[in-house]
C-alpha cells in the first residue's frame, strides 16, 4: 500500500471534508430523496434522479477520503535540513532562458493548489527539481518542449501560511 505524504495542515483539511460529508451532506442528500420521493413516479422525477446522482457523488468522494486518509503519511518538514529540494520546501527558480523567477512550494497531491503556488510532487516540475541544491540546473520536459530552470532558493515553508 503506497503511502501519500501530507502536511498536517493537509490532512487536516482532508479530514474536516471528509467529516463534512459523512455528517452534513450525507444527511441532507438523504431528506432531498425521501422529499423527492413523496412527489410519487420516480421515473419521471427529476429532483429524485438528481438527488441520487449528488448521493452517488457523495459517497464516492467518501470512499476515496476515507482511502487516501487511511494512507496518510504526515511528513514533518520542520525535520528536513532544506539544503535540498524535497516535500515540504519552497524552491526558487529562474527561467534560463528568459531570467523570469517562480516560486513553488512542494506538497502532496491532495495540497497541490497551483494558484496558489502549491505543486505536487509527482508533477513534472517538482520531480525535475527533487533531490537538487541551490546552484543546480533542472530540466523540466513539458508540452512546449523542454525548459531549462535554475534553482535559486531553497526554503522550508510553514503550509499554514499559505492562504487555503
Amino acid at each position: 500500500m503506497e503511502k501519500i505524504p501530507f502536511t498536517a495542515v493537509g490532512l487536516d483539511v482532508i479530514k474536516n471534508e471528509l467529516a463534512h460529508l459523512k455528517g452534513t451532506e450525507r444527511q441532507a442528500v438523504i431528506n432531498a430523496i425521501a422529499v423527492a420521493r413523496e412527489h410519487g413516479d420516480l421515473s419521471e422525477n427529476a429532483e429524485y434522479h438528481a438527488a441520487r446522482e449528488k448521493q452517488s457523488f457523495i459517497e464516492g468522494r467518501i470512499s476515496e477520503l476515507e482511502d487516501v486518509t487511511s494512507r496518510a503519511e504526515v511528513i514533518d518538514a520542520s525535520q528536513l535540513s532544506g539544503d535540498k529540494v524535497t516535500f515540504g520546501t519552497s524552491v526558487g527558480l529562474a527561467d534560463e532562458e528568459t531570467d523570469e523567477e517562480t516560486t513553488y512550494h512542494i506538497v502532496g497531491p491532495y495540497e497541490a493548489d497551483i494558484s496558489k503556488g502549491m505543486i505536487s510532487t509527482s508533477s513534472p516540475i517538482a520531480r525535475a527539481v527533487i533531490g537538487k541544491a541551490v546552484g543546480d540546473s533542472a530540466e523540466v520536459q513539458s508540452p512546449g518542449g523542454t525548459k531549462s530552470f535554475e534553482i535559486i532558493s531553497i526554503e522550508l515553508f510553514d503550509i499554514s501560511k499559505v492562504s487555503r
